[in-house]
């Protein structure tokens, strides 16, 4: 577990050469596609055209807004995998790049992270997200809310599941322990990846359901928007693609969006 948490040396996180500064060689930085060109300002998405992406136009998710420096494949997605599994030193770097995004963002009162439960904890050693929560707040001087949501049952893989699959799976499995503290506060909720944003969506609305004041979000990486996604993917039923979810008009401050670049 040390070894995990404090690299022995500096080397590539991704092919191991030595580096002797930074975590990355020249060569695999180059395979990392890093959110600093358009991105859409409600998901933090990496998009083709300025402006909020189509998904969130149609349904409006449950934070107001989200960020993630690294987008979610190639070299980006390898360092993902090796944050799961072993590299949780990582955290130090991954802190930083989203520290680094959060610079002007709306004030945040407390943090909070995804939670796994008890089995899966001790199957991986560590949560990697608790981590990277807690680096963050060193960096940003803002508290965390230890087990503020808590996952209080087990869930299938989320890997190749529709979005109406991935809602289903994660029904009724976190609770917001500390309600308390949570109220009247603005709260960011910190994962290392979102996809179809499932995960965030469920705690975000937990949160709200206790009362918090405003919910955000912020990730390591993000997939990237390409294209608008099918009827079926935004579908709340998972039937004929028509949502039965409110569709909310977007807020002020983000229907006329301003470039990244």
């Amino acid at each position: 577990m040390r070894d995990s948490l404090f690299p022995l040396s500096y080397t590539c996180d991704l092919c191991g050469i030595e580096t002797f500064d930074g975590n990355l060689c020249p060569n695999c930085h180059k395979t990392i596609t890093f959110n600093d060109k358009l991105t859409c300002p409600v998901c933090g998405r990496r998009v083709n055209s300025a402006g909020v992406c189509a998904e969130c136009k149609h349904l409006l998710p449950q934070y107001k807004k989200a960020v993630s420096p690294i987008v979610y494949k190639d070299g980006g997605a390898a360092l993902i995998t090796k944050f799961k599994r072993g590299g949780a030193y990582l955290c130090e770097y991954f802190s930083s790049l989203i520290a680094d995004k959060l610079v002007g963002f709306p004030k945040i009162d407390c943090i909070v992270y995804v939670p796994m439960t008890e089995k899966a904890l001790r199957k991986r050693g560590y949560n990697q997200t608790a981590l990277l929560a807690e680096k963050l707040s060193e960096k940003i001087k803002t508290p965390v809310v230890k087990d503020g949501v808590i996952k209080i049952k087990e869930t299938s893989e989320q890997i190749g599941l529709s979005m109406k699959e991935r809602k289903e799976n994660l029904k009724s499995c976190f609770r917001v322990s500390q309600p308390s503290l949570i109220k009247g506060k603005s709260v960011l909720v910190v994962d290392d990846v979102m996809t179809t944003g499932a995960t965030l969506n469920e705690i975000c609305s937990k949160l709200k359901k206790a009362q918090a004041r405003a919910v955000y979000a912020a990730t390591v990486a993000s997939v990237e928007f390409k294209s608008p996604l099918s009827a079926n993917h935004f579908s709340s039923d998972g039937t004929d693609g028509k949502s039965t979810q409110k569709v909310l008009p977007l807020p002020t401050e983000l229907s006329t969006p301003k470039s990244n670049e």
